[in-house]
């Protein structure tokens, strides 16, 4: 880590190597982002255009810091060389190791492509295919199956979905993913939400004409405790561990829980790291939340998170 001189505006340099990646991240003494320096691509990249400027003179000033010193005297003349010996045999010079080969990019499925409950209407679509009768009779009884809680599943996350979309209409900066499929044990995300105002991963939970209750740690659905909160969380810091890891710096994601379709949502106080939003409020959340990521950033972090080896 590097700090500016005290005549000059302060600024830190911080030197990231990584993943293939050899960076000079650049900040102001209070934090405040200045941009990076692509060591490797010798490219630019600041937060804003206006920190173009800065962030040239501090990585200037880091690479005259790191520059290879004065060349050490020329050592004293050596003695006169004595009598010749013979030299000794010498084992034969081993033969060099060949190049390793290069390895080969993984190929990957663009998930932008993938529509909203995707993942939940394949599962009510294979419960339907093994039991097709008792599936037509559990819809004219109203009885309770898998194949209809996989199927109400979809409709909420299409019309999550459908909220999303409202935002960006207002707003093209934001991005959304869908039915993200996550490691290789059926789990998926419902919905991955990155713009000017974070990254969010979205937990749709459908309980038509449900009462639900929200108390910090505690939520309650028609009086009984649901796990919703804890597993928005874990969820969230998963998505953020590895699209940390995708993308070669931190990503925060936060967690959302969003019930659609009921009757009354009542919440006390927010759980820590993660939000308890209706659908119908989704989208006025997501626009007032402020604005953390410059477009450069969204981008980026869309630009990884669409594919599918990240989640991997």
């Amino acid at each position: 880590m590097d700090v500016a001189g005290a005549d000059d505006p302060i600024w830190v340099v911080k030197r990231w190597r990584r993943y293939g990646n050899d960076r000079l991240y650049v900040e102001l003494a209070d934090g405040a982002k200045v941009g990076y320096w692509d060591l490797v691509a010798d490219t630019a990249h600041p937060s804003t255009p206006a920190d173009e400027a800065l962030l040239l003179r501090a990585v200037a000033d880091w690479k005259g810091g790191h520059q290879t010193a004065a060349a050490p005297p020329a050592p004293p003349p050596a003695p006169p060389p004595a009598a010749p010996h013979p030299e000794p045999e010498r084992a034969p010079e081993p033969e060099p190791e060949p190049d390793p080969e290069p390895v080969a990019p993984l190929p990957w499925i663009d998930l932008a492509t993938t529509p909203p409950g995707a993942a939940a209407r394949e599962q009510a679509e294979a419960a339907r295919a093994a039991a097709p009768i008792k599936t037509v009779l559990a819809r004219v009884l109203g009885v309770h199956t898998d194949e209809r809680a996989w199927r109400l599943g979809a409709v909420g996350e299409e019309q999550v979905a459908a909220q999303l979309a409202k935002v960006a209409r207002d707003d093209g900066r934001w991005r959304f993913l869908h039915a993200i499929p996550v490691g290789n044990r059926g789990s998926d995300i419902d919905h991955l939400v990155i713009g000017p105002g974070g990254v969010f991963t979205v937990n749709t939970k459908h309980h038509p004409g449900a009462s639900i209750w929200v108390g910090g740690e505690t939520l309650l659905v028609n009086g009984t405790r649901q796990p919703y909160i804890r597993n928005a969380r874990h969820e969230a810091e998963r998505a953020g561990r590895l699209l940390s890891a995708a993308c070669g710096y931190p990503v925060h994601v936060g967690g959302l829980v969003v019930p659609v379709n009921t009757d009354e949502v009542v919440v006390k106080s927010q759980p820590a790291g993660v939000a308890v939003v209706p659908r119908r409020r989704l989208a006025g959340w997501l626009r007032r939340h402020g604005e953390i990521h410059p477009p450069s950033t969204v981008e980026a972090i869309f630009a990884m998170a669409r594919r599918s080896t990240t989640w991997q």
